[in-house]
């Protein structure tokens, strides 16, 4: 299988000159970061009919350090699909309300994987979860609150021939057929609720790939999305993204579960080793480390070419997909 093609700064390529060094993707993320951060901050200037308590958990639970990888996503999605001579900002202003709006849904997401019912985790992005900060119900009601603002700021923030499809998309990423639905079955194979529980490799390797296409990629999917329609990107291009939220998701997850088996709690902010403590079918235990090494660089492989028809413009998305399969946190 191919590994993932780092492009060099001399290349020709359809998407020319692409780095995914540590560093550069980095000072990426972080203009990302400076950007959206302070907009983040300012969709949690409540009224006071929200109460203080809840307001509070909600800004712990969305602005605690990230690498904002969805809201990238929806940056450079609409960076990727602008017309000829539209500048960065513009496209980035543009996206913004999706960018948010993905934000708030994941965070949700992580304040209720994080529950006891659920993973029973106390650290995440190395502070203690929102529920061992404040108190189990309200970590439930901050992930309802989020849910509901993500699709406030997207509803009032998109323009109005847009944003009917902008909820749609955004709605079905994070429903039962997607990101829920997800979530269901991964515990439905740790909790026996299964009927029958695959076990020959492939057969647990496609169980995997159909939980992490909704539980992980279906919101990496939808920020792309999101992105491409804030800059009115034509159905070639939407292709394009979609071909790459695809690849790009699976390749995401699987370089988790390899840093869930090998990383440290110190990189990644998070307790690790916690699947094989609870005998959960991952990649690596599946395949072995390097052969999901492997399928994740071929994966990100994938992901390259879907954008390559965008060009320059989707140098960054080429760049984070390469990277995400050689990071350490």
């Amino acid at each position: 299988m191919a590994s993932c093609p780092v492009t060099s700064r001399e290349s020709t390529s359809a998407v020319p000159s692409y780095d995914a060094s540590d560093e550069q993707v980095g000072r990426s993320l972080d203009r990302v970061r400076q950007f959206i951060d302070p907009r983040l901050e300012a969709a949690f200037r409540l009224s006071d009919d929200a109460p203080a308590r809840l307001a509070d958990a909600m800004r712990y639970a969305t602005l605690a350090p990230g690498k904002r990888l969805r809201p990238a996503l929806a940056l450079w999605a609409a960076q990727a699909c602008g017309q000829p001579g539209s500048d960065a900002t513009s496209l980035w202003n543009a996206a913004a309300p999706a960018a948010i709006a993905v934000e708030m849904i994941h965070a949700y997401s992580l304040v209720h994987d994080d529950l006891p019912a659920m993973d029973d985790d106390d650290l995440r992005r190395g502070r203690p979860t929102c529920h061992r900060a404040y108190d189990e119900a309200t970590a439930i009601l901050c992930g309802d609150a989020l849910q509901s603002l993500a699709f406030e700021v997207l509803a009032a923030g998109m323009p109005a021939s847009a944003a009917g499809r902008a909820c749609l998309t955004l709605a079905r990423a994070a429903g039962a057929e997607a990101l829920v639905g997800g979530q269901v079955d991964d515990l439905a194979a740790e909790r026996g609720w299964m009927l029958a529980r695959p076990t020959a490799a492939a057969e647990q390797i496609a169980w995997m790939d159909r939980i992490n296409r909704r539980k992980t990629g279906a919101l990496f999917l939808a920020a792309l999305e999101l992105g491409g329609l804030a800059a009115g990107a034509d159905a070639a291009q939407q292709a394009a993204l979609a071909g790459f939220g695809r690849a790009f998701g699976i390749a995401f997850q699987i370089a988790d579960d390899v840093l869930d088996a090998e990383g440290t709690e110190s990189a990644m902010g998070k307790r690790v080793g916690k699947d094989a403590d609870r005998g959960k079918i991952t990649y690596p235990t599946v395949a072995g480390i390097a052969a999901a090494r492997e399928r994740a660089r071929s994966l990100a492989a994938e992901a390259v070419a879907a954008v390559e028809p965008l060009g320059k413009p989707a140098a960054e998305l080429a760049a984070l997909a390469c990277w995400i399969v050689s990071r350490d946190h």
